[in-house]
């Protein structure tokens, strides 16, 4: 019985120098990158909220005004932009008196459009168009890119080289060179600049600047440590 326990004990201290021996060194690195760049696509939301006595007034009112807006809006984009509707609806309004009960006194419809354009001179002119056509709602304007991915490979790729440069650094430091790549990971953000709120001006065109966008990458790579 000894003797199978001594075997047993010696395979497993033999299975275990295997794998350690086959466990090569490695060093792990970071890389970032980060790249501005001028949008060229804004997003504006034009609402127009309308309130009557019941649901189909408040309703009507609506499709009249909107109808308006829309109108002015898309002669100002041209081909341009885009007119998607995003929000649209019709809900009662209770009567607030204090100690009484609430009842319904009216109905309130709105009706939201997002603009796109890829003329960006055409925002100001968007949003006092909007603002002289009775909207009430003006907001929610940003700025971006039609297609941000090549940007963003592009700032993988510099973050890759920084993050190899960096290994090969640590290597050197360690009395080594690198050998094989063993693992990449990758990580990268984009968002579009969001403004806020718009007001049209009075006798000029609002005036807006648009600013850059950001793109923002990270690479973290393991690998092999050669001597």
């Amino acid at each position: 019985m000894f003797r199978v326990y001594s075997s047993l004990l010696i395979l497993m201290l033999s299975g275990s120098a295997i794998t350690a021996q086959a466990v090569a060194p490695s060093v792990q690195a970071n890389g970032s990158a980060t790249i501005t760049a001028k949008p060229n696509q804004a997003q504006l939301d034009v609402g127009v909220v309308t309130n009557g006595a019941n649901a189909q007034d408040a309703s009507q009112q609506n499709a009249s005004l909107s109808n308006s807006v829309q109108a002015a809006l898309s002669k100002v984009l041209g081909s341009a932009g885009t007119l998607q509707t995003v929000s649209y609806y019709v809900t009662p309004r209770y009567s607030s008196t204090p100690n009484q009960p609430s009842v319904i006194i009216g109905y309130t419809a709105s009706n939201t459009v997002r603009v796109t354009t890829t003329d960006l001179s055409q925002i100001g002119l968007l949003i006092d168009a909007a603002n002289q056509a009775g909207a009430n709602s003006v907001g929610g304007l940003s700025f971006g890119l039609q297609n941000p991915e090549p940007l963003v490979e592009q700032a993988l790729t510099q973050a890759t080289k920084q993050a190899t440069a960096h290994a090969a650094a640590i290597a050197a430091g360690l009395g080594g060179k690198l050998g094989a790549v063993l693992s990449a990971q990758e990580g990268s953000s984009y968002a579009p600049i969001v403004v806020g709120s718009a007001n049209a001006g009075a006798a000029v065109t609002t005036p807006i600047q648009t600013g850059t966008v950001t793109v923002y990458a990270t690479v973290t790579i393991r690998v092999e440590l050669a001597q």
